[in-house]
């Protein structure tokens, strides 16, 4: 699908493809060709571009700094997304972001520049999960890491509805149905950036090659101008959200504090162990779930109770790093990466994934912990 559109004196040459279909790859080089742009526009972000053009980035990850940075959830979301992606491409024989590539090879050589598109990556998924509620959270992961086999049930209608769609969008939409507010940070807003950044490429004429269910969207959002800015900032968390990091750990503390008070010592005692033996044992329990080092295990046991009332630390980090530290990931586990989250099995095999589900099924089950323990406690009194 190919539709022309003017901005000022500018001429856009807007192309529809479709992610997963080889035919559009030489569809894109046909017009590149013929139209000989003064830019080409691709819908790739600097991340998936860096991520296209230089593979071996992957060997630089320093995995105790991506902890430290509270960045270890957000980098397994970006890597369950490339599993579910490159495991579509695989069952069609393709490669994931093939149109792109064939863009910015036609780009080069007509000595046309190539103009990045796309908000990055990292900024739709922070808007996406500040969007979601805790357990949309706990859902989506959850989808996403178990949804291996439904790839290998995907039918001839799947497949077409597939190449109509925004892969992004689709990965997400295909395990998280039920959450509805992705569709707004996932469709609307990156239709909104896409219009802007193709309108403001440089050039006379410009190329642009974007996914086909942008087209209607950029089409509708084409002569209305948008502020980038607000659709690069993260939103702040609302007042509740903010809050309650701070009112729940006040909260178990003076319900301690209550229970010494009037139920004495030994009901003290009781809703003090409640809260230990909750927290430690279900994060220790997320640990073992993501088979973690023994010393992770039992760090993640001591930790979650301490961390549960510290806004400041999670359980999962403390474990995160002290697996990271155990089984230290190797050159080996980097460049066997691509090929390891192909598969269920593969998340738990590579080092470098395996401390990231450290994280991710600590902080879950000391984040359920907290739940159990709240009525335990109560119970007491």
């Amino acid at each position: 699908m190919v539709h022309r559109l003017t901005w000022e004196d500018k001429e856009i040459v807007l192309v529809g493809t479709a992610h997963v279909s080889k035919e559009s790859v030489e569809r894109v080089r046909t017009v590149i060709d013929e139209e000989r742009p003064d830019t080409v526009a691709v819908e790739l972000c600097p991340s998936r571009h860096q991520a296209i053009r230089q593979k071996e980035n992957w060997l630089d990850t320093d995995i105790v700094k991506v902890i430290r940075q509270r960045k270890a959830t957000l980098l397994f979301m970006n890597l369950l997304l490339a599993s579910f992606q490159r495991r579509i491409a695989k069952k069609l024989n393709i490669q994931p972001g093939q149109e792109m590539i064939a863009a910015m090879d036609a780009a080069d050589e007509i000595g046309a520049g190539v103009h990045l598109a796309d908000r990055d990556i990292r900024i739709t998924l922070t808007r996406t999960w500040r969007a979601l509620t805790l357990w949309g959270k706990v859902k989506l992961i959850f989808q996403l890491l178990f949804s291996f086999g439904e790839v290998d049930d995907i039918s001839e209608e799947d497949i077409e509805r597939l190449k109509q769609e925004d892969i992004l969008a689709s990965v997400l939409t295909e395990v998280g149905r039920s959450l509805p507010e992705l569709k707004t940070i996932l469709i609307d807003e990156r239709d909104r950036y896409l219009a802007e950044k193709i309108r403001t490429a440089p050039g006379d004429k410009v190329v642009a090659v974007v996914g086909a269910g942008h087209l209607a969207g950029i089409r509708r959002h084409w002569g209305q101008e948008t502020d980038l800015s607000s659709l690069e900032s993260l939103p702040a968390r609302s007042w509740l959200s903010s809050s309650l990091k701070w009112i729940i750990p006040g909260l178990i503390l003076v319900l301690i504090g209550y229970g010494f008070f009037h139920g004495g010592m030994h009901a003290g005692k009781n809703m003090l162990g409640w809260w230990i033996l909750a927290n430690g044992v279900l994060a220790g329990v997320g640990a073992v779930a993501a088979l973690a080092h023994p010393l992770t295990i039992v760090s993640s046991v001591l930790a979650a109770p301490l961390t549960s009332l510290n806004p400041m630390i999670a359980a999962g980090w403390v474990s995160g790093l002290v697996e990271a530290f155990s089984r230290k990931p190797r050159v080996r586990d980097f460049e066997s990466l691509s090929e390891d989250i192909l598969s269920f099995k593969g998340f738990w095999k590579n080092k470098v994934t395996r401390i990231l589900l450290v994280v991710v099924f600590t902080n879950i089950g000391s984040m359920f912990g907290t739940a159990v323990a709240i009525p335990l406690m109560l119970k007491v009194l």
